[in-house]
């Protein structure tokens, strides 16, 4: 184990030990890590893929156009976002600088399997009942599979540890979306996914209890 796998037992710790990663090189140029959020007993994690601009600057996770879309619709879901731990595959910025801009750039298999250590150690932490993957980096993370969202989409998918993962789009795809009538039904499928992995997790207390 290196000192960079060292078991935490706070996100205190996890934090620290995040600033100091090495394990890829995206650290070199990102400004700050950027930690998951939540809270400690959250039922339902959602994962997406790396910190954006915003996000590197601020050190918080889904502060960007891609996080308020987010927050639209899990309020529009019913799902208060303090009640979710949200985080990404990837804490540290990947980006292509042009001009005075940072454009995203898609992390590569190597980062998201290097950086998936600090996944692993935020679930230990949280241990969500139900994870939900945004977007195919975040399933290549929770599962170690190079898996498409449209194949997974509608599936329960269950970890080696038992726990049930549900895949559906990352947020940021509806802001591509150009057409209104697309854009609008995409959201809408969207909502639905949140508000089934949510149902789910809440199932899952209710059973426990």
């Amino acid at each position: 184990m290196s000192s960079e796998e060292v078991e935490v037992s706070s996100f205190d710790e996890l934090a620290r030990a995040e600033a100091a990663c090495t394990r890829c090189p995206l650290y070199r140029d990102a400004t700050q890590v950027v930690p998951g959020e939540g809270g400690r007993a959250s039922r339902l994690m959602l994962v997406g893929e790396q910190p954006g601009d915003r996000e590197d600057i601020l050190g918080k996770p889904f502060v960007g156009p891609a996080g308020r879309l987010l927050d639209e619709v899990l309020e529009e879901a019913g799902i208060p976002r303090r009640e979710v731990f949200v985080t990404n595959a990837v804490k540290h910025f990947k980006f292509e600088p042009r001009g005075k801009r940072r454009l995203h750039r898609r992390p590569n298999a190597g980062e998201i399997d290097r950086c998936r250590w600090w996944l692993g150690q935020e679930r230990k932490l949280v241990l969500p009942d139900v994870l939900m993957a945004m977007g195919a980096t975040a399933v290549r993370s929770l599962t170690g599979r190079p898996l498409s969202i449209s194949s997974l989409r509608g599936r329960m998918l269950e970890l080696p540890d038992g726990t049930p993962l549900l895949a559906t789009i990352h947020p940021s795809y509806l802001l591509r979306i150009r057409d209104p009538q697309d854009r609008a039904r995409e959201r809408a499928a969207f909502r639905e996914d949140l508000k089934r992995g949510w149902h789910l997790s809440m199932k899952d207390a209710r059973a426990a209890s």
